[in-house]
């Protein structure tokens, strides 16, 4: 562990100038030492065309998310749930970034940054329609409001082409859309999801009308899996080939009404409790799947 702390602070030292010489930088000096402890305000940050000074648990960040891309020479201060905060003391950055309820307590936070909070959810069950809000406070943050806009101009234009796309095509079955957590369990999306709002603007059916958490996710057992419908169903990988290799060559796997008919596809990962980019991912995702023979 020391010498990988010791690594961490070589890289953060190298990083500096090339941090603080970036145009981008320029128009706003204090985007250039944000960090973000949490995989929803990295987001953010990068739709607004900042790449953060660092971010936690980036290893993880390139299984279960992918897209938007971290840049190799983000550095990784820590876990989410327990950054390095002496690593992030000695990156002195000019803002830090979380979510609300999660990793350290903003009073802890504050004695290294100024820092700022988003929620996934505010309780309205609209992922989406928070994030563009949340979005717009950052722009605000930094002093970019002009950034926020042109985003959401270009996602609003975007969904606006994928639903006339969807609407185009034969009208698919309910999609299912979930993911492996082990060999007995898959989590699966539905109310107040991102991935919900997302398939209603589209004009999309959800195949999950059960029960869901205040994040839009449920985790369920393989078994429930047999009370789907005819439905297509999506899966979303997170560098689980092995877990995925013992599931399906399984009896009970082999035995699921959507496998037995062909309904079942495997898909790049899309982060579940993401924004405005993982949910036109989502729509790329979506689009290559449910695309006619």
């Amino acid at each position: 562990m020391p010498d990988l702390f010791r690594r961490r602070l070589l890289q953060a030292a190298a990083l500096a100038p090339l941090m603080t010489s970036n145009a981008l930088f320029a128009q706003a000096p204090s985007a250039g030492r944000i960090v973000a402890l949490e995989w929803l305000p990295v987001e953010l940050l990068l739709a607004l065309g900042i790449t953060p000074l660092a971010a936690a648990d980036t290893t993880s960040y390139r299984q279960w998310v992918q897209t938007p891309a971290l840049p190799a020479n983000i550095i990784d201060v820590g876990l989410r749930t327990e950054p390095n905060m002496e690593l992030l003391t000695q990156l002195q950055p000019s803002l830090i970034l979380y979510s609300q309820g999660y990793g350290p307590s903003p009073e802890r936070l504050a004695r290294i940054a100024p820092g700022m909070g988003f929620s996934f959810n505010d309780g309205s069950g609209k992922p989406l329609t928070n994030a563009r809000h949340s979005l717009t406070q950052l722009a605000d943050r930094l002093a970019m409001p002009e950034r926020a806009t042109h985003h959401l101009q270009a996602f609003d234009s975007f969904i606006a082409s994928m639903r006339q796309r969807f609407a185009a095509r034969p009208q698919p079955r309910p999609v299912l859309l979930m993911s492996m957590l082990d060999s007995r369990h898959a989590i699966a999306f539905g109310k107040n999801s991102l991935f919900l709002e997302t398939m209603e603007l589209l004009g999309l059916q959800n195949a999950w009308q059960g029960e869901t958490n205040f994040w839009g996710s449920a985790v369920i057992g393989l078994e429930r899996l047999a009370d789907i419908g005819d439905a297509e169903v999506i899966c979303f990988d997170h560098g689980n080939e092995p877990m995925m290799q013992q599931i399906t060559s399984g009896a009970l796997w082999r035995s699921l009404p959507f496998v037995r008919q062909g309904h079942f596809q495997r898909v790049p990962p899309v982060w579940y409790y993401g924004a405005t980019l993982s949910a036109m991912q989502l729509c790329h995702v979506l689009d290559r799947a449910l695309e006619p023979a």
